[in-house]
């Protein structure tokens, strides 16, 4: 079936694609499956029992291991997915066996303004309705676990509001002196509900709770998808989960999961979602669905047992990392990588001609309204300005030790000469860099990015990390800033001040790892600052501290952990026909 991304809509693309799709299990055997490690979740998804895969291929060697980040973007998304999903269709057309990994959406952004992360045009993973609407249920598992331990937290505080000790001691309770004023906490919901933000609870009589302030993030921000992005087993996971710290006593002791005797029930809740899930894009290709986005608010990485099991089963892994380089690629190259053993053989940074004239000075960009006609005509000044952006991300994929590939994801507005200037820009800087059509073409369009991405794992690279763990954290903070951010310095707020001062005098923090939260859409903290700002110093407002995901959060500027719906969100368009059941609108 030939399928015009030019006239039909990307849910389309999606529906038509999926009734000649390749059954799941015979996917799954392609990627080199055994039947007893396949656990079915229905026609077309399948989940993956990790452990017996793990163990099964244990001494095989592992596959070339390929990143996919991008430079800052606009509100649009710059293909950053799709650019995967195209890859993963390239390799595969160039006679590779290869598997992709992407995150699962989340219905923040589905129901908004982004939309769904599946990719676009011919390439894509599909079937999209079920991928975008909970999938086999690993963010419904982390809003129950999480909920779940918040739920242990304030009924704890009621009864010891209420309760003295003889009676607690009676339920076999010790009391916690949980302080209200300085709870970590909070409640999580995978939409984006800004009335949630900040709210009270506990109004009412005793037997209502304990009146305290409190708030809902997006579940995708919450500690235990940090988790689940990168834990390794079971056994792994049940640790950390009961390092989780929900708060501090009155004393200034942590209060965690363990603590409120609750850990264990919350990992019940997410044994299942150990197993990623597979699905396929529209050329048959395998894809590994793991863990969630929001690099900007989240380590917004993939899980790194979709990771192992993708390098083992393949010759070439493609994985994705969150947002640009600067926040996705960081936190995959210092976190992610630190933690699974795991080194990148190549980096891909998608870049596209409408980013980069919008950081070269154009009018701004904003979804629901029509692009300015100076996207869609050469502008070859707008061009060359906004490959400041692009060589500042090459710039950090190189501090790595590892060269990264340029893809310039095409357009059809593009022209042979702003195409020509990044190219040239971007070889200059010391990256490859290559042209792909993969959204028009498919693999077929991918080939020349996959024969740039097999020439670049192919080279040798010096991988290292930005710092060490027995790093300051101020120290790391403010490497990280000027390294990769391009920041002149860095300030802190008394309350992220009081806090960093404890965590670099409490040597059980020295281990924790680094990951920031910041705007996506600039290398500064501020959104509106395009292109490659300079004279600008990093304000820190506040530092939580992930315990059971093993590292602290810096959180910079005035950015949210639960985004908004805007006036004009996707849900609108959502719907369903009632004489198929199918589900129409989603992009």
């Amino acid at each position: 079936m030939k399928l015009d991304p030019t006239k039909l809509k990307d849910w389309q693309i999606a529906e038509a694609a999926e009734e000649t799709m390749k059954p799941i299990l015979q996917v799954a055997a392609e990627a080199g499956l055994q039947p007893d490690e396949i656990i079915p979740m229905g026609r077309h998804l399948i989940k993956i029992d990790y452990m017996k895969v793990l163990e099964r291929l244990k001494d095989k060697p592992a596959g070339k291991y390929i990143d996919v980040t991008a430079i800052t973007p606009t509100p649009l998304g710059e293909g950053k997915t799709t650019t995967t999903m195209g890859l993963v269709e390239g390799l595969s057309a160039l006679g590779k066996r290869v598997i992709g990994a992407i995150r699962q959406p989340s219905g923040g952004p589905t129901f908004n303004v982004k939309g769904s992360a599946a990719g676009g045009g011919l390439a894509q993973c599909i079937p999209l309705a079920p991928f975008s609407l909970g999938l086999t249920g690993d963010i419904n598992a982390i809003i129950n676990a999480h909920n779940l331990g918040m739920v242990a937290m304030t009924s704890r505080m009621q009864h010891e509001a209420n309760y003295d000790d003889a009676r607690l001691a009676r339920s076999g309770l010790k009391r916690l002196d949980i302080d209200p004023a300085n709870v970590q906490f909070k409640w999580v919901i995978d939409f984006c509900a800004q009335s949630l933000r900040n709210i009270t609870i506990g109004k009412g009589s005793d037997m209502d709770g304990l009146e305290m302030e409190s708030g809902f993030m997006i579940a995708v921000a919450s500690e235990l998808m940090a988790i689940l992005a990168v834990t390794t087993s079971l056994k792994d996971m049940r640790e950390r989960i009961g390092k989780i710290v929900v708060a501090k006593s009155r004393s200034g002791r942590d209060v965690t999961t363990e603590d409120l005797e609750v850990a264990g029930a919350m990992t019940a809740w997410m044994v299942d979602a150990l197993n990623p899930t597979m699905l396929q894009t529209i050329e048959g290709q395998p894809v590994l669905v793991h863990a969630g986005p929001f690099a900007n608010i989240a380590i917004g990485q993939n899980s790194i047992i979709a990771d192992l099991i993708g390098t083992k089963l393949a010759d070439y892994h493609v994985t994705e990392s969150g947002f640009g380089a600067d926040i996705g690629f960081e936190k995959f190259w210092n976190l992610k990588c630190r933690y699974s053993g795991l080194k990148p053989d190549a980096v891909v940074i998608v870049a596209t001609v409408r980013a980069l004239k919008m950081h070269g000075g154009g009018p701004a960009v904003k979804p629901g309204v029509a692009l300015d006609p100076a996207y869609t005509k050469e502008n070859l000044a707008l061009v060359e300005k906004g490959c400041q952006n692009l060589v500042a991300h090459i710039g950090t994929v190189l501090k790595s030790g590892v060269r990264p590939v340029v893809c310039i994801n095409s357009f059809h507005t593009d022209t042979p000469a702003e195409i020509a200037c990044i190219r040239r820009i971007a070889e200059q800087a010391g990256a490859l860099c290559a042209v792909s059509e993969h959204w028009l073409k498919g693999g077929e369009g991918a080939r020349a990015l996959a024969e740039c991405v097999i020439q670049a794992a192919n080279e040798p690279n010096q991988f290292k990390f930005l710092y060490e763990l027995d790093m300051p954290l101020r120290e790391r903070i403010a490497l990280i800033a000027r390294e990769i951010y391009g920041a002149d310095g860095v300030t802190y707020s008394p309350k992220a001040l009081a806090k960093a001062e404890a965590i670099e005098a409490d040597p059980t923090a020295t281990s924790l790892g680094t990951c920031m939260v910041k705007t996506h859409l600039s290398l500064s903290h501020e959104p509106d600052r395009k292109g490659r700002p300079t004279g600008w110093t990093l304000p820190v407002e506040d530092i939580l501290v992930f315990r059971g995901a093993g590292f602290v959060v810096p959180v910079a500027g005035t950015i949210k952990l639960m985004p908004g719906t805007a006036s004009n969100p996707a849900y609108r368009a959502i719907d369903v026909d009632v004489n198929t059941g199918k589900v129409k609108g989603l992009f």
